[in-house]
């Protein structure tokens, strides 16, 4: 089973740009998109409803700002948004229910220049561990993919020393990240490569994305006892039509 997370920024750009054309190519099992920027009903039925899948959507209240959706081949028992009204406004969180995992399609906020919005990134981090935790409480495993908007490590962008007080990189917003790891989950890219110069996010400026000066800020981390189950992980830094390119994970 693939399952891939992309921040499309902007699923209409993305459109234009060839994700149906690269849906029906890679044919993954489960796609996870964030920042959709769109509700479902300005869309064409072919993207609704394309051959062999089935979608499902997370808007946010403001028209053309945030969202996840999610295109998938099985549909899963359930979907369900966090339960935050905070968050859920913002369509950040989509939750996948299937038999045997669940999967948490998650657009982290950024925490802005200036800190603007450290705060509530920081309730989100927490609020995102609890979710996941309760989740593998009920007996169930975890799959929390998406656009953390969080450089874990130096080794997760181009030029940490330039970036220490950059949103994404900040203290906080890391060490939030390793709270999210220490309490018992996996980032699963770094599980099977621990090299530095792999990305998945480029500014649009200065030809970042051709010198490969970037930030590995889009996730798959699943719960440890789910890990025997993921058989690869990888970011899939080919695939153009945003600025973020798609990260993916097989399951045995």
């Amino acid at each position: 089973m693939k399952i891939v997370s992309w921040n499309v920024n902007g699923l209409r750009s993305a459109l234009k740009n060839g994700f149906m054309d690269w849906l029906g190519e890679y044919k993954p099992d489960i796609v996870c998109i964030q920042e959709s920027r769109v509700l479902p009903g300005e869309l064409e039925e072919d993207v609704l409803a394309p051959k062999g899948y089935k979608t499902f959507w997370m808007p946010a209240q403001k028209k053309g700002y945030s969202g996840t959706a999610a295109f998938v081949r099985k549909s899963p028992d359930n979907v369900l948004n966090m339960g935050i009204a905070e968050f859920d406004d913002e369509g950040r969180v989509q939750i996948l229910e299937y038999p045997d995992f669940s999967i948490v399609n998650a657009y982290y906020p950024n925490s802005q220049p200036e800190r603007k919005r450290i705060g509530y990134k920081l309730d989100f981090c927490e609020s995102m561990l609890k979710t996941c935790n309760k989740i593998v409480k009920s007996g169930k495993n975890v799959i929390l993919c998406g656009d953390y908007n969080i450089a874990h490590t130096p080794i997760d962008l181009a030029r940490p020393k330039q970036n220490e007080d950059s949103p994404g990189y900040l203290p906080e917003e890391r060490d939030a990240m390793s709270s999210f790891i220490k309490a018992g989950y996996v980032d699963t890219f770094r599980h099977f490569c621990p090299d530095p110069g792999h990305y998945s996010w480029w500014s649009y400026r200065a030809n970042a994305r051709a010198n490969n000066v970037g930030w590995r800020i889009d996730y798959h981390c699943v719960n440890k006892a789910f890990l025997p189950r993921v058989k690869s992980a990888a970011i899939l830094n080919d695939v153009m039509g945003s600025d973020h390119c798609p990260v993916s994970i097989t399951l045995t």
